[in-house]
């Protein structure tokens, strides 16, 4: 039987030990997919990475537990194909995604969708937002800006959303974050 190097050892015990607020694997089945909160608070902008960003009910819940006077909102990005924006202020819960048609591939935007009660589109729909696209406006960012960025293909969805966090006055931390 082979012996273990003993610094090979104290590694894995280390590894063991991690602590739980360290960095979460974004997603098990597709790296590309990111979730950040951000909420607004003693005047600056504060940022975390979600750990599932395909766990809309999970990510609702945590946005509900950093609430602040501006609320809290997640940006997420799945598979480079769209992007969901996600705003809780006090009770109101305000919904958004990019593409409508993501909801006939991918099971988070079906989610999405039935949360906000929006019919799920048929085969022959055209794609385009929907959701409330004033989802950001009392921070600076009307829909028509948001729709403009949804209309851009020369974009993917992690740009669309590093463009918001740069309207919104926190794009340095955000690019930082997800070390963009």
């Amino acid at each position: 039987m082979a012996e273990f190097d003993d610094d090979l050892v104290e590694d894995i015990e280390e590894f063991d030990v991690l602590e739980d607020d360290s960095p979460k694997v974004m997603s098990l089945t597709n790296e590309l997919d990111i979730a950040v909160a951000a909420w607004h608070e003693d005047g600056r902008w504060t940022l975390g990475i979600l750990p599932d960003p395909n766990d809309i009910t999970q990510i609702i819940t945590r946005l509900k537990a950093q609430q602040t006077n501006g609320g809290s909102i997640a940006l997420i990005s799945i598979d480079e194909e769209f992007f969901i924006l996600i705003r809780v202020l006090g009770s109101h819960i305000s919904l958004f995604l990019s593409d409508v048609t993501a909801a006939l591939d991918y099971e988070v935007a079906e989610e999405l969708l039935e949360i906000a009660d929006i019919p799920i589109p048929e085969e022959d729909d055209e794609s385009g937002p929907i959701g409330q696209l004033e989802i950001l406006a009392d921070l600076g960012m009307n829909g028509m800006e948001i729709s403009a960025l949804c209309d851009d293909a020369e974009l993917f969805p992690d740009e669309q959303l590093e463009a918001i966090a740069n309207r919104l006055g926190f794009g340095d931390q955000f690019a930082e974050l997800l070390e963009l």
